[in-house]
């Protein structure tokens, strides 16, 4: 009869595949990988998590805020389904998710797979003199080949003018977590003086990789597919070549002003705005010349605060009247769609 060892394995391998035939939306070869690293999808979890929540603070004051309907991201689905500079960057920061996620699970030993980077070991020099790579560096190298056969598989099929833009946007993700790398040391010796060092490579907090990706959306270049369907020429020529760093887009943006399910727009009924903006957060831009609703309400906050030596701060807490700024809706609410 098999050994216990092997019937747990079997039971493992029963459960992750039940488990990979459960989850909405993957390829076959996702499945494949979801039933041979079941673990990873844990992880694969957590950066969902982590690339939603970045990408809703970087559109927070925009008409379209990265957010899906309570029922799941079908919605955001439809973003994804047009070729807009919002599907460049949605499929930049996820990408860039299941990179950070996978590398940080590598580093703290949750996955069978991958450990810290096998190549930093031994002597090193860096500006500041000699050192040796020691504790844990971030695999990042691993998390990208990850990220890059788990998330690049959706787009594989397809080899249509759609696909080659994700699979750029895709890249350009991964390749923003790894340009955040940075060393960091612990020096050895007496009373701490330098004269060993130990050092590490890290990722940077995620938000840097989020900010740079905005930084990317805003200035994401427009393109048109080439003759021979191989590769993209810039719409404008004015305008430089895309490097593979740069995010690349088809079509235009809708104005995202009123609920329209097939552009994936929540509109903007009811959002706050900022009275006293000038900003894409205004309520002039934010509703979209429709006016806002304005509501007092009170909240606590903490006010009168000191600095109590040695070393508390105490604050008293007050009630404040403000008046929040909500933008109405159209005169026909309601879903609009063209099907």
């Amino acid at each position: 009869p098999p050994s216990l060892a092997s019937r747990r394995y079997m039971g493992a391998v029963g459960s992750s595949r039940v488990m990979c035939d459960n989850v909405p939306g993957l390829v076959s070869r996702q499945r494949q990988l979801c039933r041979r690293h079941p673990e990873a999808m844990l992880s694969i979890g957590r950066g969902v998590a982590a690339w939603t929540a970045e990408c809703q603070h970087q559109f927070r004051q925009h008409r379209w805020s990265c957010s899906a309907p309570e029922r799941g991201h079908r919605l955001l689905g439809r973003v994804l389904l047009r070729s807009s500079r919002e599907s460049a960057f949605v499929h930049a920061i996820s990408s860039a998710g299941v990179v950070f996620a996978i590398t940080r699970a590598c580093s703290q030993g949750e996955l069978k797979s991958c450990s810290c980077d096998p190549k930093k070991t031994g002597p090193a020099k860096d500006s500041k003199g000699h050192f040796d790579w020691g504790g844990c560096s971030d695999n990042v190298d691993y998390g990208i080949r990850f990220a890059r056969a788990f998330v690049d598989a959706k787009e594989r099929k397809g080899k249509d003018a759609r696909a080659l833009m994700n699979l750029h946007n895709n890249r350009s993700g991964r390749k923003a977590v790894k340009r955040f790398l940075k060393q960091e040391c612990k020096c050895h010796g007496v009373s701490g003086s330098c004269t060993l060092r130990t050092c590490w490579l890290a990722m940077a907090d995620f938000r840097k990789t989020g900010d740079y990706l905005w930084k990317k959306y805003n200035g994401a270049i427009q393109v048109v597919m080439n003759q021979d369907g191989t590769g993209f020429t810039v719409a404008n020529k004015r305008f430089k070549k895309p490097t593979k760093n740069d995010l690349v887009y088809f079509e235009s943006s809708p104005d995202y002003c009123i609920r329209d399910r097939d552009v994936g727009s929540l509109g903007t009924a009811g959002r706050v705005c900022n009275q006293t903006s000038r900003g894409m957060d205004s309520c002039e831009v934010m509703c979209c010349g429709r006016g806002y609703d304005t509501s007092r309400v009170s909240r606590m906050t903490k006010c009168e605060c000191k600095f109590h030596w040695c070393c508390a701060v105490r604050c008293q807490d007050c009630l404040e009247v403000v008046d929040i700024h909500t933008c109405k809706a159209p005169k026909s609410a309601g879903w609009i769609s063209r099907t």
